[in-house]
Parts: structure tokens; C-alpha cells; sequence
């Protein structure tokens, strides 16, 4: 009677969750050459952009670290607990560095503690996206993965969206002085309260949290032993988040402005208009992963934005404004259509009991080192070689290395999942009606279908429990 309602739930707290944190993290963003002049010492106003910046940096650099810690948390304890956690250390940084003094009243002690804050902050980040696709994808109909998949991918985008379009409506409505003084304390303020609402969509789990298997294991251990081959494809698959998006979607507006001399403001228009149309975008390539299969729709995407990225990137080198929005709008779809069929692809090529902290890792370490330096990277290389279509090549090798990852990976199917679970479902039944299991072969590798770490030397019954809880999960 319930489920409807509880599977709405489920999809608004994650959808919500992941949109409110890429609110606070993008907000720093937005304000960085104010958080600059507050926070670092005056001498140089440039030298407090690349402070406050590589402040920003600090918080990508510490995702891989959030990816393990919350994905060690959601595979022993829960995915719900670390779903909460996650919120947690998200809004309370944030409010944070709303009410934190500057430079001139804490000295070295204010931009030691904004580092602090924003290390936190990049750690929850780290978590809570790969930690949320897995919740999410995990709860809901074989047949939506791809769907819902997109929808939590969905919510970090629009927080970006949310989080810049707040701030350039207090910066038209204030004035300079205004926002240095305290407007720019105000959307870190506000984080709380939308972290109060992310607790509060998160309240009470609609489904039985994911029961550990057992206290004493170590989801990472047994994911850097048995399964690194996959985690490296992950990591693979993700080079198209780190590099194309952060490229297409947050570099693009400096080098329209720097390369093509666009107005800043106009950079801007163009690039939240790409960012809006990426949202239905990615809808419709997890709608259509749903029905030809993700590794389809993601080998074709990256494959065609290997070819087309140095014509777009041409069209955007274009004097027509119009040819502008062409070619950034070319990355929205090729690009929209990956992101939306990966979340789904990439929850199902890791095994269920290591699964948040197997993508976790995977994921975070590509977006944290490649992600985190694109943007630098791409600079040097235009200013270094004097080609304006550097990063366009960027883009070539990134989808070339994201396709060879996808292709090397053999996806799971609903029936493979299906079958499995019936097996040990026959199993469990069996012993449910008094039989004594006799062969511990059989057992053992139906333990592993679900990821388990098993050793021949282990209890049957031991094993069959461990089983028992992970079809739980699945059901």
C-alpha cells in the first residue's frame, strides 16, 4: 500500500540530498574572489584569488578520502547512515563559514580554519554522490535503473544551477560594497537550513537499512583484493565527469572570455543555458539505457564526442554569438547523454558489499585528480602552445580512455542479477525446511555472486547467514 509513496520518498531524499550539497559546495565557487580579499592577507590581489581557489582545489582533493569514509560507511552500517552523515558534514561547515571572521580580526587563524572547513565539506562531497546513486539504484524497479540513476546525477547539476543562480542574484542586487561587507555570507548561511531540510527528507528510511554482513569486515580491503580490475574501469568510466565536464561546463566560460573575448556576463548567459539544457538531456540517456542498455548509449555518446569535440570547440571559437551556442549545446547533448545512462551502469559492475566504497574510491579518485586539475591543465596548455583548441584535445583523449573503459566492461543484466538471487533464494529455502547443505563449493560461490569474501575454511552455516542478509538487501 505504502510502497508508491516510499519510493517517492526515496527518490526525493536522494535527488534532494545531492542538490542541496553541490548548492554549498558551488557557492564557494561563486564567491571565491570575495572569500579571497576577506579571508587572505591583502598585498596582492592576485595572490588571494589563487589562495582562495586552491582553497576550492583542496575540497576536490579530499573526495577520494570522503568516497572511502562514507563508502566504508554505507556498506557496513548503511546506506541510509551514510546518506545522513553526509548531510550533516555538508551543512554545518557551510553555516560555518557564513559566520567565520576574516583576516583582519582572526589573522593566520582565518584562512587555516576556512581550509578546514572546506576539507570537510569535500569529504562529504566525496560520499554523497556515488553514496546516493547507490541508494537510490539499489531501491528501485530493474527496469527504471537507468531513470532514476539520471535523476540523482540530475540533482548535483541543478545545485550548481541553484547555487550560481543565488549568487548572481545577490551580486545584481547588492553592491560591491554590499556583498564584501555581508552579502556573501548569506547563501553559506542558508546552507543550514537547506541542510535541515535534507535531514529532514532523510528522517526515517522507507526500506531496512543495509544490513552488515559482518562488524568486523573491511569493505575496502576486500575491494582493493578482489576487486581492482573493475574499480579501475570506474575510474575510467568517470573521466568524462572529471575532464568534459569540468572542461565543457566550468572552464569554457574563462576561455570564451580570454580566447573569443566575450563579455563575462554574456559567458555566463551561454554556459547556465548549456547547464539547463543538460538536465533533460540526461533524463532521456538514462530513459533511453533503460531500454537498449547503459554500455550502448555511453559508447555511443563518448564515442561521438570524441569525434565532434574540436569541431564544437570551433563552432564556440565562431564570431557568431549564435554559432557560440551551438557548439555548447553540442556538449550538452553528446555529454548529457553519458551522464545520465553512467550512474546505473556503474552501480551494477561492482558488487553489491563493496559497492559504495568500491565506487566510491573508483569514481572520487578520477573526479578529485583529473577533475581538479582540467581546468588548470587546460589553461597552461593554450597559454603554453598558443592553441586555442587545446582543450579540445583534452576532451579527445579523456572520451577515448571513458570508451575503452565502458567496452571493457561486461554488464551485468537483470537476468544474470535474477538468476543469482533465485539460486540462493533455492538455497535458503532449502535449508529453511531443515536440509543440511553438503557441498561448500556450491555455497561459496553463490557467496561471491553477491561480492562476499568468503574462505573455504569457513562455517557453512556461517556463510549461508551472510547470504541470507545480502538477498535481504537485494529484495
Amino acid at each position: 500500500m505504502n510502497q508508491p509513496k516510499n519510493n517517492k520518498r526515496m527518490l526525493l531524499a536522494g535527488v534532494a540530498g545531492n542538490l542541496l550539497e553541490w548548492f554549498d559546495f558551488a557557492v564557494y565557487g561563486f564567491f571565491a574572489v570575495t572569500i579571497g580579499k576577506i579571508f587572505f592577507p591583502a598585498e596582492d590581489p592576485v595572490a588571494q584569488v589563487i589562495a582562495a581557489f586552491g582553497v576550492f582545489a583542496v575540497g576536490f582533493l579530499m573526495r577520494p578520502i570522503g568516497g572511502i569514509l562514507l563508502g566504508h560507511i554505507g556498506d557496513k552500517y548503511g546506506r541510509h547512515t551514510a546518506m545522513l552523515i553526509s548531510v550533516i558534514a555538508m551543512a554545518v561547515p557551510t553555516f560555518l563559514i557564513g559566520l567565520l571572521p576574516g583576516y583582519a580580526t582572526l589573522g593566520l587563524a582565518a584562512p587555516i580554519l576556512l581550509l578546514l572547513l572546506r576539507m570537510i565539506q569535500g569529504l562529504s562531497v566525496g560520499g554523497e554522490f556515488t553514496t546516493s546513486i547507490v541508494y537510490m539504484v539499489e531501491r528501485a524497479n530493474p527496469k527504471h535503473h537507468g531513470t532514476v540513476g539520471a535523476l540523482a546525477a540530475m540533482g548535483a547539476v541543478g545545485g550548481m544551477l541553484l547555487g550560481s543562480g543565488f549568487g548572481a542574484v545577490l551580486a545584481a542586487s547588492l553592491t560591491e560594497a554590499q556583498l564584501t561587507d555581508w552579502g556573501w555570507r548569506v547563501p553559506f548561511l542558508v546552507g543550514l537550513l537547506l541542510g535541515l531540510a535534507g535531514l529532514y527528507l532523510r528522517r526515517e528510511r522507507s526500506t531496512p537499512s543495509f544490513p552488515h554482513e559482518a562488524r568486523n569486515r573491511s569493505p575496502l580491503k576486500e575491494a582493493l583484493k578482489h576487486h581492482r580490475g573493475v574499480m579501475a574501469r570506474v575510474a575510467g568510466i568517470a573521466m568524462i565527469n572529471a575532464v568534459v565536464f569540468y572542461l565543457a561546463f566550468v572552464y569554457l566560460v574563462s576561455w570564451l572570455e580570454t580566447v573569443d573575448g566575450i563579455p563575462a556576463e554574456t559567458a555566463l548567459e551561454i554556459n547556465t543555458v548549456s547547464l539547463m539544457a543538460l538536465l533533460p538531456v540526461m533524463l532521456f540517456g538514462g530513459w533511453l539505457s533503460d531500454r537498449v542498455g547503459g554500455k550502448r548509449v555511453m559508447a555511443l555518446a563518448a564515442a561521438l564526442l570524441a569525434c565532434l569535440a574540436w569541431p564544437l570547440l570551433w563552432l564556440m571559437h565562431h564570431h557568431s554569438l549564435a554559432m557560440v551556442y551551438v557548439g555548447q549545446l553540442g556538449f550538452s547533448l553528446f555529454a548529457g547523454l553519458y551522464l545520465g545512462a553512467q550512474p546505473a551502469f556503474m552501480v551494477k559492475v561492482i558488487p553489491p558489499a563493496v559497492r559504495c566504497t568500491g565506487t566510491g574510491l573508483a569514481y572520487n579518485v578520477t573526479l578529485g585528480v583529473a577533475g581538479g586539475l582540467s581546468p588548470m591543465v587546460a589553461t597552461w596548455l593554450v597559454n603554453r602552445t598558443h592553441d586555442d583548441f587545446s582543450p579540445a584535445y583534452m576532451i579527445i583523449v579523456a572520451t577515448v580512455l571513458a570508451l575503452i573503459a565502458v567496452l571493457s566492461v561486461r554488464e551485468s543484466s537483470n537476468t544474470g542479477q535474477q538468476d543469482h538471487l533465485r539460486r540462493a533464494r533455492e538455497l535458503l529455502q532449502a535449508v529453511d525446511r531443515g536440509g543440511t547443505p553438503s557441498n561448500a563449493r556450491i555455497i561459496n560461490e553463490i557467496a561471491r555472486e553477491f561480492g562476499l569474501e568468503v574462505s573455504s575454511k569457513a562455517p557453512m552455516q556461517e556463510t549461508i547467514e551472510r547470504i541470507r542478509q545480502a538477498v535481504e538487501r537485494a529484495s
